[in-house]
Protein backbone atom coordinates (compact mmCIF):
# COMPACT_ATOMS: atom_id res chain seq x y z
CA UNK A 1 0.00 0.00 0.00
CA UNK A 2 1.19 3.48 -0.42
CA UNK A 3 1.61 5.75 2.30
CA UNK A 4 3.30 9.47 3.37
CA UNK A 5 6.17 9.30 5.25
CA UNK A 6 8.98 10.70 6.93
CA UNK A 7 12.50 9.02 7.93
CA UNK A 8 13.43 12.04 10.56
CA UNK A 9 12.30 14.92 12.01
CA UNK A 10 12.75 17.92 10.15
CA UNK A 11 12.11 21.85 9.80
CA UNK A 12 11.40 21.32 6.16
CA UNK A 13 7.97 19.66 4.64
CA UNK A 14 9.58 16.86 3.30
CA UNK A 15 7.38 13.74 2.86
CA UNK A 16 8.46 10.04 0.66
CA UNK A 17 5.57 8.16 -0.57
CA UNK A 18 6.65 4.95 0.02
CA UNK A 19 5.63 1.01 -0.60
CA UNK A 20 5.05 -0.70 2.23
CA UNK A 21 2.80 -4.16 3.64
CA UNK A 22 -1.10 -3.73 4.19
CA UNK A 23 -0.78 -3.47 8.27
CA UNK A 24 -1.87 -7.17 10.12
CA UNK A 25 -4.55 -6.41 12.85
CA UNK A 26 -4.55 -7.75 16.48
CA UNK A 27 -7.34 -9.49 18.06
CA UNK A 28 -8.68 -5.91 18.75
CA UNK A 29 -7.93 -3.76 15.79
CA UNK A 30 -9.90 -3.16 12.54
CA UNK A 31 -8.35 -2.53 9.42
CA UNK A 32 -9.99 0.23 7.71
CA UNK A 33 -9.30 1.20 3.65
CA UNK A 34 -9.06 4.84 3.98
CA UNK A 35 -11.21 6.88 2.07
CA UNK A 36 -10.26 11.03 3.14
CA UNK A 37 -7.67 12.05 5.60
CA UNK A 38 -7.48 15.96 6.91
CA UNK A 39 -4.49 17.21 7.54
CA UNK A 40 -3.87 19.45 10.77
CA UNK A 41 -1.46 21.62 12.11
CA UNK A 42 -0.66 18.57 14.47
CA UNK A 43 0.62 16.94 11.44
CA UNK A 44 3.80 20.15 10.99
CA UNK A 45 4.32 19.42 14.90
CA UNK A 46 5.14 15.49 14.14
CA UNK A 47 7.71 16.13 11.36
CA UNK A 48 9.63 18.60 13.04
CA UNK A 49 9.46 16.63 16.23
CA UNK A 50 8.46 19.47 18.59
CA UNK A 51 5.86 17.20 19.95
CA UNK A 52 8.84 14.50 20.68
CA UNK A 53 8.44 15.14 24.40
CA UNK A 54 4.98 13.94 24.47
CA UNK A 55 5.18 10.90 21.96
CA UNK A 56 8.53 10.32 20.17
CA UNK A 57 8.50 7.67 17.36
CA UNK A 58 10.52 5.51 15.79
CA UNK A 59 11.03 6.10 12.36
CA UNK A 60 9.82 5.43 9.40
CA UNK A 61 7.13 7.41 10.19
CA UNK A 62 3.57 7.59 8.46
CA UNK A 63 1.53 10.85 9.17
CA UNK A 64 -1.99 11.81 9.94
CA UNK A 65 -3.78 11.65 12.67
CA UNK A 66 -7.46 11.27 11.78
CA UNK A 67 -9.21 9.75 8.95
CA UNK A 68 -12.46 8.13 7.26
CA UNK A 69 -12.54 5.24 5.29
CA UNK A 70 -14.25 1.40 5.11
CA UNK A 71 -14.15 -1.27 7.67
CA UNK A 72 -12.01 -4.03 5.42
CA UNK A 73 -11.34 -6.57 8.22
CA UNK A 74 -12.07 -6.81 11.91
CA UNK A 75 -10.25 -8.57 14.72
CA UNK A 76 -11.75 -11.70 16.53
CA UNK A 77 -12.59 -10.05 19.90
CA UNK A 78 -14.46 -6.68 17.76
CA UNK A 79 -17.91 -7.11 18.10
CA UNK A 80 -19.16 -3.69 17.42
CA UNK A 81 -17.60 -3.40 14.08
CA UNK A 82 -18.07 -5.29 10.82
CA UNK A 83 -16.91 -5.53 7.17
CA UNK A 84 -18.59 -2.51 4.89
CA UNK A 85 -18.86 0.03 8.05
CA UNK A 86 -18.19 3.54 7.53
CA UNK A 87 -16.44 4.80 10.34
CA UNK A 88 -13.73 7.65 11.71
CA UNK A 89 -11.22 8.27 13.89
CA UNK A 90 -8.89 10.22 15.63
CA UNK A 91 -6.08 7.37 15.30
CA UNK A 92 -4.38 6.80 19.08
CA UNK A 93 -1.44 8.81 19.27
CA UNK A 94 1.65 6.38 19.93
CA UNK A 95 0.15 4.46 16.53
CA UNK A 96 -0.41 7.37 13.96
CA UNK A 97 -0.79 6.85 10.23
CA UNK A 98 -3.72 8.21 8.21
CA UNK A 99 -1.74 8.85 5.22
CA UNK A 100 -2.08 5.39 4.04
CA UNK A 101 -4.83 3.48 1.85
CA UNK A 102 -4.82 1.19 4.55
CA UNK A 103 -4.56 1.44 8.63
CA UNK A 104 -4.65 -0.58 11.47
CA UNK A 105 -6.47 0.86 14.97
CA UNK A 106 -7.86 -0.69 17.88
CA UNK A 107 -11.58 -0.44 17.63
CA UNK A 108 -11.97 1.51 21.17
CA UNK A 109 -10.61 4.57 18.85
CA UNK A 110 -13.19 4.18 16.15
CA UNK A 111 -16.99 5.14 15.78
CA UNK A 112 -19.39 5.19 12.89
CA UNK A 113 -19.68 8.08 10.42
CA UNK A 114 -22.48 10.58 10.76
CA UNK A 115 -25.45 8.76 8.90
CA UNK A 116 -25.63 10.18 5.49
CA UNK A 117 -22.19 12.39 6.14
CA UNK A 118 -19.32 12.01 2.63
CA UNK A 119 -16.56 10.62 3.99
CA UNK A 120 -14.50 13.98 3.57
CA UNK A 121 -16.60 16.04 5.39
CA UNK A 122 -16.45 12.76 8.28
CA UNK A 123 -12.80 12.88 8.05
CA UNK A 124 -12.59 16.69 9.37
CA UNK A 125 -14.67 16.07 12.61
CA UNK A 126 -12.86 13.41 14.97
CA UNK A 127 -9.50 15.31 16.11
CA UNK A 128 -11.37 18.59 16.49
CA UNK A 129 -14.52 17.42 17.59
CA UNK A 130 -12.78 15.20 20.58
CA UNK A 131 -10.32 18.45 21.54
CA UNK A 132 -13.60 20.49 22.29
CA UNK A 133 -14.98 17.66 23.88
CA UNK A 134 -12.23 16.56 25.96
CA UNK A 135 -11.58 20.33 27.14
CA UNK A 136 -14.96 20.80 27.74
CA UNK A 137 -16.09 18.01 30.04
CA UNK A 138 -12.58 16.30 31.17
CA UNK A 139 -10.40 19.93 31.56
CA UNK A 140 -13.02 22.26 32.13
CA UNK A 141 -16.27 20.61 33.29
CA UNK A 142 -17.85 23.07 32.62
CA UNK A 143 -21.52 23.82 33.03
CA UNK A 144 -24.54 25.27 30.99
CA UNK A 145 -24.89 28.63 31.33
CA UNK A 146 -20.96 29.28 32.40
CA UNK A 147 -19.30 31.38 29.66
CA UNK A 148 -16.25 30.44 27.52
CA UNK A 149 -14.08 32.21 25.06
CA UNK A 150 -12.71 30.59 22.28
CA UNK A 151 -9.59 32.52 21.16
CA UNK A 152 -8.56 31.94 17.37
CA UNK A 153 -11.80 30.24 17.04
CA UNK A 154 -12.55 31.26 13.62
CA UNK A 155 -10.90 27.70 11.90
CA UNK A 156 -11.68 24.07 11.63
CA UNK A 157 -11.82 24.06 15.11
CA UNK A 158 -13.96 26.87 16.20
CA UNK A 159 -16.11 25.05 13.24
CA UNK A 160 -16.82 21.99 15.50
CA UNK A 161 -16.13 23.32 18.74
CA UNK A 162 -18.58 25.81 18.82
CA UNK A 163 -21.69 23.57 18.10
CA UNK A 164 -20.38 20.93 20.71
CA UNK A 165 -20.04 23.66 23.28
CA UNK A 166 -23.49 25.14 22.58
CA UNK A 167 -24.97 21.54 22.93
CA UNK A 168 -23.51 21.74 26.47
CA UNK A 169 -25.18 25.00 27.10
CA UNK A 170 -22.20 26.98 27.25
CA UNK A 171 -22.18 30.97 26.34
CA UNK A 172 -19.89 30.59 23.72
CA UNK A 173 -17.86 33.90 22.94
CA UNK A 174 -14.96 33.68 19.56
CA UNK A 175 -12.27 35.51 18.55
CA UNK A 176 -11.22 35.50 14.91
CA UNK A 177 -11.25 37.00 11.03
CA UNK A 178 -14.17 38.67 9.44
CA UNK A 179 -14.81 36.21 6.70
CA UNK A 180 -15.68 33.78 9.42
CA UNK A 181 -18.07 35.69 11.46
CA UNK A 182 -21.13 34.79 9.68
CA UNK A 183 -20.11 30.81 9.62
CA UNK A 184 -18.87 30.67 13.12
CA UNK A 185 -22.64 32.69 14.45
CA UNK A 186 -24.49 30.18 12.41
CA UNK A 187 -22.71 27.63 14.06
CA UNK A 188 -24.23 28.93 16.99
CA UNK A 189 -21.67 31.71 19.22
CA UNK A 190 -23.09 34.11 21.39
CA UNK A 191 -20.63 36.94 20.51
CA UNK A 192 -18.00 37.17 17.65
CA UNK A 193 -15.10 39.72 17.75
CA UNK A 194 -13.00 40.39 15.13
CA UNK A 195 -9.36 40.83 16.22
CA UNK A 196 -8.55 43.34 13.64
CA UNK A 197 -11.20 45.67 14.78
CA UNK A 198 -11.40 45.05 18.57
CA UNK A 199 -9.52 44.31 21.48
CA UNK A 200 -11.23 41.31 23.15
CA UNK A 201 -9.28 42.09 26.82
CA UNK A 202 -10.77 45.49 26.69
CA UNK A 203 -14.34 44.68 26.03
CA UNK A 204 -14.69 41.07 27.82
CA UNK A 205 -14.60 40.34 31.86
CA UNK A 206 -15.25 37.49 34.38
CA UNK A 207 -15.26 35.02 31.35
CA UNK A 208 -15.64 31.58 33.28
CA UNK A 209 -13.56 29.93 30.56
CA UNK A 210 -10.99 30.76 27.92
CA UNK A 211 -9.36 27.81 24.76
CA UNK A 212 -6.03 28.67 23.58
CA UNK A 213 -5.66 27.99 20.27
CA UNK A 214 -3.13 31.20 19.76
CA UNK A 215 -0.21 30.03 22.06
CA UNK A 216 2.39 32.48 24.29
CA UNK A 217 1.79 35.71 22.73
CA UNK A 218 -1.76 35.88 23.69
CA UNK A 219 -1.54 34.18 27.59
CA UNK A 220 -1.48 37.58 29.71
CA UNK A 221 -4.55 39.09 27.81
CA UNK A 222 -6.42 35.59 27.85
CA UNK A 223 -5.66 35.16 31.65
CA UNK A 224 -6.84 38.93 32.23
CA UNK A 225 -10.81 38.68 30.95
CA UNK A 226 -11.15 35.56 33.59
CA UNK A 227 -13.34 35.34 36.50
CA UNK A 228 -11.43 34.55 39.75
CA UNK A 229 -11.12 30.49 39.81
CA UNK A 230 -11.29 30.50 36.04
CA UNK A 231 -9.66 28.10 34.02
CA UNK A 232 -7.43 28.86 31.04
CA UNK A 233 -6.78 25.99 28.90
CA UNK A 234 -4.02 25.96 26.11
CA UNK A 235 -4.00 23.99 22.86
CA UNK A 236 -1.04 25.44 21.88
CA UNK A 237 0.97 27.21 24.46
CA UNK A 238 3.23 25.40 26.93
CA UNK A 239 2.79 22.08 28.37
CA UNK A 240 2.91 22.00 32.95
CA UNK A 241 3.49 19.36 35.41
CA UNK A 242 -0.18 18.78 36.07
CA UNK A 243 -0.33 17.70 32.19
CA UNK A 244 2.91 15.84 32.37
CA UNK A 245 0.95 13.74 35.43
CA UNK A 246 -2.11 13.39 33.70
CA UNK A 247 -0.92 11.32 30.77
CA UNK A 248 1.97 9.74 32.89
CA UNK A 249 4.92 11.12 31.46
CA UNK A 250 8.16 9.34 32.95
CA UNK A 251 9.43 11.14 36.24
CA UNK A 252 12.37 12.89 34.24
CA UNK A 253 9.73 14.18 31.64
CA UNK A 254 7.39 15.31 34.72
CA UNK A 255 10.29 17.43 36.20
CA UNK A 256 10.80 18.70 32.76
CA UNK A 257 7.09 19.96 31.95
CA UNK A 258 7.32 20.80 35.55
CA UNK A 259 10.21 23.62 35.29
CA UNK A 260 8.46 24.51 31.81
CA UNK A 261 5.31 25.30 32.67
CA UNK A 262 6.12 26.78 36.11
CA UNK A 263 5.61 30.57 34.70
CA UNK A 264 2.52 29.84 33.22
CA UNK A 265 1.11 28.29 36.12
CA UNK A 266 2.49 31.12 38.97
CA UNK A 267 1.01 33.87 36.95
CA UNK A 268 -2.18 32.55 36.98
CA UNK A 269 -2.12 31.56 40.12
CA UNK A 270 -1.28 35.25 41.26
CA UNK A 271 -4.85 36.27 39.80
CA UNK A 272 -6.52 33.28 41.64
CA UNK A 273 -6.97 31.75 38.42
CA UNK A 274 -5.91 28.48 36.57
CA UNK A 275 -3.68 27.27 33.71
CA UNK A 276 -3.86 23.96 32.09
CA UNK A 277 -2.50 22.10 28.46
CA UNK A 278 -3.91 19.31 26.92
CA UNK A 279 -3.38 17.06 24.19
CA UNK A 280 -6.07 15.42 22.17
CA UNK A 281 -6.61 11.14 22.72
CA UNK A 282 -8.47 9.04 20.66
CA UNK A 283 -11.87 7.95 21.98
CA UNK A 284 -14.34 5.93 20.39
CA UNK A 285 -16.95 6.15 23.14
CA UNK A 286 -16.61 9.94 23.12
CA UNK A 287 -16.51 10.23 19.35
CA UNK A 288 -19.91 8.30 19.23
CA UNK A 289 -21.10 11.43 21.75
CA UNK A 290 -19.75 13.68 19.23
CA UNK A 291 -21.20 11.67 16.33
CA UNK A 292 -24.61 12.23 18.07
CA UNK A 293 -24.34 15.97 18.72
CA UNK A 294 -23.19 16.41 14.41
CA UNK A 295 -26.51 14.78 13.74
CA UNK A 296 -28.67 16.35 15.70
CA UNK A 297 -27.27 20.00 15.01
CA UNK A 298 -26.26 19.07 11.39
CA UNK A 299 -22.99 20.34 12.05
CA UNK A 300 -21.11 20.53 8.78
CA UNK A 301 -17.10 21.56 8.91
CA UNK A 302 -16.13 23.88 6.27
CA UNK A 303 -13.45 22.40 3.71
CA UNK A 304 -10.93 24.02 1.82
CA UNK A 305 -12.04 24.38 -1.91
CA UNK A 306 -8.31 22.24 -2.91
CA UNK A 307 -8.26 18.64 -3.09
CA UNK A 308 -5.49 16.36 -2.65
CA UNK A 309 -4.44 13.10 -3.47
CA UNK A 310 -1.73 11.03 -1.56
CA UNK A 311 0.58 12.49 -4.38
CA UNK A 312 0.00 16.02 -3.33
CA UNK A 313 0.70 15.34 0.12
CA UNK A 314 3.19 17.88 0.83
CA UNK A 315 1.54 20.78 -1.40
CA UNK A 316 -1.45 20.04 1.47
CA UNK A 317 0.94 20.33 4.43
CA UNK A 318 2.20 23.32 3.22
CA UNK A 319 -0.91 25.06 2.95
CA UNK A 320 -1.75 24.12 6.33
CA UNK A 321 1.88 25.41 7.48
CA UNK A 322 1.53 28.77 5.98
CA UNK A 323 -2.24 28.69 7.11
CA UNK A 324 -3.73 30.10 3.97
CA UNK A 325 -6.62 27.79 3.98
CA UNK A 326 -10.38 28.64 3.68
CA UNK A 327 -11.57 24.95 5.72
CA UNK A 328 -10.24 21.67 6.60
CA UNK A 329 -7.61 20.42 3.83
CA UNK A 330 -8.78 17.22 2.82
CA UNK A 331 -6.44 14.13 1.69
CA UNK A 332 -8.66 11.78 -1.04
CA UNK A 333 -7.96 8.53 -1.52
Amino acid sequence: MKTAQITKYSKEIKVVINDIPIPKISDTEILIKVKAAAVNPLDILNITGSVKLIQDYSMPLTLGNECSGIVEEVGNKVTNFKKGDFVYTRLPIKKIGAFAEYVAVDSQAVAKMPKDYPFDIAAAIPLAGLTAYQGIMEELKAKPNESILITGGSGSFGQIAVPIAKAFGLNVIVTGNERARDSIISAGADQYLDYRKEDYWDILSNVDYVIDTLGEKEFEHELSVLKKGGILLSLRNLPNGKFAEKIKLPFLKRKLFEQVGKKLDNAAALQGKEYRFMFVRSDGEQLKEITRIIEEKQIVPKLDSRKFNLFEIESALELVYKGHTNGKVIVYF
